[in-house]
């Protein structure tokens, strides 16, 4: 059992940056897998990011959504059991809640499908203006 808690959202214009954050309790932070999703009014929860090797962390091991590719990073803290995502060149279209999800029997690879996560955050809004 892990409770997950999102972070950082705001307000923001087009071309400005945000660092979400995804605090983990509960149980140890490296026993579970975790991902970054977003679901934008009236759509589908889609994936945001996830590593590609969550125990064997390393730039460029990162899964990410082509829409954000080259914008968005995801990052963690293994000593404050937090998961990142840094935002920038922020674009109308990045307007959604965003989620964090945490799953401990997909072991050391992530999913980029929804439904292999068991544990999510509450959300956290980010509205982008033109």
């Amino acid at each position: 059992q892990v409770q997950l808690v999102e972070s950082g959202g705001g307000l923001v214009q087009a071309g400005d940056s945000l660092r979400l954050s995804c605090a983990a309790s509960g149980r140890a932070f490296s026993s579970y897998v975790m991902a970054w999703f977003r679901q934008a009014p009236g759509k589908e929860r889609e994936f945001v990011a996830t590593p590609t090797n969550w125990t064997n962390w390393s730039s460029g091991t990162a899964i990410y959504a082509d829409s954000v590719k080259g914008r968005f990073t995801i990052s963690r803290d293994n000593a404050k059991n937090t998961l990142y995502l840094q935002m920038n060149s922020l674009k109308p279209e990045d307007t959604a809640v965003y989620y964090c999800a945490a799953d401990k029997n997909l072991r050391t690879t992530g999913s980029t499908w929804p439904g292999a996560y068991n544990y999510w955050g509450q959300g956290t809004q980010v509205t982008v203006s033109s």
